[in-house]
Formats: C-alpha cells, structure tokens, sequence
C-alpha cells in the first residue's frame, strides 16, 4: 500500500522586537522568537512543514506601523507565491494594530497564506479562528494604546516639573546630563536677536542681518523667518517649560527677562503687513540732502501710498513752492534714482586713481594704513553692498557723497574725499580684525 503524498508547505518565520535594547547580545529577543518557531516547524514535518531560508527580522521598530523592512520583504515574497505558512512567536509580534492586521489577513487570503502563532492556537482559513485573532488583537492594541498613555502622562508630569525631555535644544543652550544648561556664545545671540527685533519689528529684514553676522541653527542650517518667528515664541528662553500650550517653571536658566519679552510680543500681536509697511515707510532715504535739481533747488524724499503698496519719490522744493512745472525735472522715483547713485558709487570703488586719492587723504590720519590697505578696504565694499541694511548703505552714501545734482542729460556726483578716507580705515581695521 503506497502512502498518501504530502504537499510540502513552505513556511517563513517573522520575528520583531520593539526596542533595540538587547539587540547587541549574542542571543537576543529575536534569537528566541525564531528558535521557538523553528522548533514548532520542527514538529509539524509529518505535515509537510518546511523552513524556508529566508529570514524576515525587524529589530528595534514598533508593532504600530507596516513600514518594516523585514516585514516588507515578507509581503513581497508572500505576492510572489514564495511562502505557504507565516509562523510568530505571538500574533503582536506581526502588528499591534487591529486596522494593519486585517491588511496583512487580506493579504494572506489572495494568495492561500496561513498565518500560525507559536504559543496561540490559530487557524486564519476558519471563521473561528479569524474571531479569536481578532479579539487577542484588540487586547495587543489596547495594550499597546494603554502604554502610550503611560508615556504620555510620563512626558506630561516630566515637563509639569520643569524637566527637559530631549530633542534638539533651543538655539542659546546645550545639553549636559539631560539637563538644559545656558551656552554663553549661542545666549549672546539670542539676546540680540530679541533687542534687534524690538527696534526694527521685522524679521524678514532680521532674518537678513542674522545671515550677515553668520549665525546657523544647532544643526547648522540657515536661520530663516520661520526660524526667528519660532525662537521669538520659544517661552524655554523665559526659563519656562511648556506642554500642550501651557508653561510651567523650567528647571534651566531664562536668557531672555520677562520685560524684553513683553516688548517682542507687543510687537509680533500687530498684523505682519502693517509691520512691513512700517518698516518700509523708516527706511531712510539714500539721497536726502544731497540731491539738487538742475536749477540748484533741493529735492526731499516724500511717499504715496495705493492699493496698499508704498511709491517713493524726490520732489523738487521749486515745485513744492511754485507748483508743477516750475522745474524741468519736478519728481523723480526714488528707486531710481538711489539705484543711479549707488552704481557711480560702486564704480568708484574700482576706481585707481581714486583709490590713490583715498589712501593719500586717509594716510593724513593714519601713518599705518597703505595703498594696497585702502584698495582691498574699497574692494570689499563693493560685493559686500547688497547686503548691507538700509540704515547703513545711507550712512556710507552720506558719508561718500557730498552733492548729487540731476539734470535733463544724467546726474553728477561729487565725492567727499575725507569721507573714502575714514571708510577705508573702517574697512581696513575690520580686515585686520577679520584675518
């Protein structure tokens, strides 16, 4: 009598441990999983069960989500008709979660998959079986919601103390012993960084100058607007610490007092277009006081205002006095005309003859500084001019320009030789400073 042919099922192990503590031992959680998975295969060979080669591991990653390596490759050799049994340790060791378990269950289905645990009992093909897994099912996710709730009180009662709870630490402090402790170079920056906002109120133009000084992040990224407006709002430089919306007394120390955040905060309540239109309507004026029209005149800056935007101009004192048309040139834009200004300027820079004159006018002051000094002093300008603030770029043309007078064929400027002198001896101080 011929004994009956026994249909060989392929059978593959998935093993998962939660957190990597232990993984680093020579026989680990996993190590444990698998030897008891083997061991039942084992017993089941009368059957038909064979040990597929393949090991399907996920260490140290969460039951909570289906983004597993080890569990990917198991899906996919599942969809290529590879496997004929999934056996675990215990069902939570496949998901935790009832919605993904039902997912991996259809999975199973499509492709005739059975699905084994070790210490339970299952059968996935019978009614009564997908009825028992589905309840243990439930008690892993409650267990596993319970334990999160536990985290979260946890965190919760931790930050009520003051504690500090990990993450990357506030721009100003570091991290010694798990406790925040304030950095005396990177709180330096804070507290200018908070100073300059309350005199300017804008941090699209302090986000500019934070990016001239060289400032970066912790991780050493740029500091941008969003950043800023973040660190305004980070009640930790208050010496706070805060957990879903509420502050408690942190146990660090406060770099910023509470009357400079009182300030920022006065500030950043205003609407962010009226800030900007402010801020817009106090940029100094390049030219004023040093622009004439052609009949000798004065032009003052002056500004409108429609549809919301801002329009600036220069209006000839003729023409305030003795109305339109009493001046060939009445009113000119003021972006124009300051951008005229600011190239004659910057070419002068590049200028020898004037740089010869520079370094004569500024020898008379300083014995020390040279020829080659005041030329790299003038050099260094010149790039460096788009990202100067308005406030300065209006001290430096004020400083360099005596008189710019506008005519009907172009403008003419005229230099004030001690003023390149006294710049380039800025400029050359802070070159040595630099190198």
């Amino acid at each position: 009598m011929t004994k009956p042919v026994v249909r060989k099922l392929r059978c593959a192990v998935y093993t998962r441990k939660s957190s990597e503590e232990g993984l680093e031992q020579e026989f680990n959680s996993l190590h444990a999983q698998r030897e008891a998975c083997e061991a039942y295969i084992a017993s089941q060979r009368s059957e038909g069960w064979v040990l597929v080669r393949d090991q399907y591991d996920d260490g140290g990653i969460s039951g909570g989500t289906l983004e597993r390596p080890g569990l990917k490759r198991l899906m996919a050799d599942i969809e290529d008709g590879l496997v004929d049994v999934v056996v675990v340790y215990k069902i939570d060791r496949l998901s935790r979660s009832l919605a993904d378990f039902a997912k991996l269950v259809e999975v199973f289905d499509r492709n005739g998959v059975t699905f084994v645990s070790v210490t339970q009992s299952f059968n996935t093909t019978t009614s009564m079986g997908r009825l028992t897994l589905n309840i243990l099912l439930s008690f892993a996710q409650f267990e596993r919601e319970v334990t999160a709730e536990r985290i979260r009180d946890k965190v919760a009662a931790s930050r009520k103390k003051g504690m500090w709870m990990g993450g990357v630490p506030p721009f100003g402090y570091r991290v010694e012993n798990r406790k925040l402790l304030v950095d005396a170079d990177t709180a330096a920056h804070v507290r200018w960084i908070f100073a300059r906002f309350i005199e300017i109120g804008s941090c699209t133009v302090l986000a500019r100058e934070v990016d001239a000084r060289g400032l970066g992040t912790p991780r050493g990224n740029r500091i941008d607007k969003k950043y800023l407006y973040r660190m305004l709002a980070n009640r930790a430089y208050l010496g706070e610490s805060v957990h879903k919306g509420d502050s408690y007394p942190g146990e660090h120390d406060a770099i910023i007092d509470r009357e400079t955040w009182d300030k920022v905060h006065a500030i950043l309540q205003e609407s962010p277009r009226k800030r900007a239109a402010r801020t817009r309507a106090d940029t100094p004026a390049l030219l004023k006081g040093l622009l004439f029209g052609p009949d000798g005149a004065a032009f003052s800056p002056t500004h409108t205002r429609k549809g919301g935007r801002l329009y600036r101009y220069y209006v000839s004192q003729t023409v305030l006095k003795h109305g339109a048309g009493a001046c060939p040139i009445g009113r000119v834009p003021a972006g124009e005309i300051e951008a005229a200004v600011i190239d004659q300027l910057r070419a002068v820079f590049r200028q020898p003859e004037i740089v010869a004159g520079t370094w004569k006018s500024a020898r008379t002051q300083d014995d020390g500084i040279t020829e080659a000094d005041a030329r790299a002093a003038l050099q260094k300008l010149d790039p460096l001019w788009d990202e100067l603030f308005p406030a300065e770029q209006a001290r430096i043309v004020a400083l360099l320009a005596e008189r710019v007078e506008i005519g009907v064929s172009g403008i003419k400027l005229r230099l004030r030789m001690e003023g390149l002198a006294a710049l380039a001896r800025e400029m050359a101080i802070d070159i040595g400073a630099a190198a």
